[in-house]
């Protein structure tokens, strides 16, 4: 029967660094660490690059969507809302209170008039001639 021998020359180098022995240093660790480095930064750079084709694809594919159907996008809605707020329309029945100047409007109508004037606008026709009189 043959003995069993095990070749593990990885192992040395692990026994020596637990034991306390210094680290044998790779003189081209550093440089291959950059060039790992590099490599992320073009791979993130890349699939940035390309989420960005895709988006703008998908963009175009809205835009025609839009266009079909006559469709506005959300930024320009809220915009066209704000600036109808903004702007009171021309011939409008209401109109903010500010744009009423001061000593206009129904004061001048009502002057000293009494409750029985009041009491008489709101009466129908025949009735108002009967009172009148």
């Amino acid at each position: 029967d043959r003995p069993i021998v095990l070749c593990c020359t990885g192992a040395t180098k692990d026994m020596g660094k637990m034991l306390g022995g210094e680290e044998e240093k790779d003189p081209d660790a550093q440089k291959k660490e950059e060039e790992r480095q590099e490599a992320l930064r073009q791979q993130e750079e890349e699939r940035k690059a390309k989420h960005a084709r895709m988006e703008a694809e998908r963009e175009k594919v809205r835009q025609q969507i839009r266009d079909k159907y006559g469709l506005k996008k959300k930024e320009e809605k809220e915009a066209e809302e704000k600036a109808a707020l903004e702007q009171p329309c021309e011939g409008s029945l209401t109109r903010p209170k500010k744009a009423i100047p001061a000593g206009c409007g129904d004061e001048e109508e009502e002057e000293e008039e009494s409750i029985l004037d009041t009491v008489l606008k709101y009466l129908p026709g025949p009735l108002q001639d009967m009172f009148k009189k």
